[in-house]
């Protein structure tokens, strides 16, 4: 959690020399309105005083991919209190990509209690292990269509992992979770992973 000034100073700087490692560029604001690109997306749906921060971003090929790892946050009011959550995403948009609205969550009590209630999630006989942890949510022939061994393998194991996806649009991301400066290369690499498996799959 980032409490004072001094903390955001450090994290500015020690994202910046992550960023030069991984041989991305680095901005403090977001300069090119990233946010608006990311509307769509639950993630960036929640709270207001929405923000992101400490953008790395780095382009490939003929420009045809982008990827992006940014610290976001956004305030959640309740009446005379409000909280900020602050957390950072992998952004991905690519031309190599051609993904169904999706969203994969790590499933939770309340979710099960929605499901029984009518909420949307999409489970899958043939990964039984896979449909008690996931939520899934979104075009339901698309996700049938994509899912695969492969993809449920992933995020068994992993922890606390989310997707979001439409189209050339790919956002990966631990919920609520600021990445530490020295594990952003662990979100890079996570990503990149993911990433290539998806793209081969268009």
């Amino acid at each position: 959690m980032i409490r004072t000034a001094a903390q955001k100073r450090n994290r500015t700087a020690e994202l910046a020399q992550v960023a030069k490692e991984l041989g991305m560029e680095f901005s403090v604001k977001d300069e090119w309105g990233l946010i608006a690109l990311l509307r769509d997306f639950e993630l960036f749906q929640k709270g207001g005083r929405r923000r992101i921060t400490n953008i790395m971003s780095k382009e490939t090929g003929l420009m045809e991919e982008k990827i992006n790892i940014c610290d976001y946050q956004f305030t959640i009011s309740t009446g005379k209190s409000a909280h900020t959550y602050y957390q950072t995403f992998f952004f991905m948009q690519s031309k190599e990509l051609g993904l169904p609205e999706m969203l994969i969550y790590p499933e939770k009590f309340f979710h099960k209690i929605g499901s029984l209630l009518g909420m949307q999630d999409i489970d899958f006989e043939e990964w039984p292990e896979f449909s008690s942890k996931f939520l899934v949510q979104g075009d339901e022939w698309g996700v049938r269509r994509l899912m695969d061994e492969g993809i449920t393998k992933f995020f068994l194991s992993q922890k606390n992992w989310c997707l979001e996806s439409i189209g050339f649009y790919l956002v990966f991301y631990r919920k609520k979770a600021l990445v530490k400066p020295r594990s952003i290369k662990v979100l890079y690499n996570k990503g990149m992973e993911l990433y290539e498996y998806l793209k081969e799959k268009k």
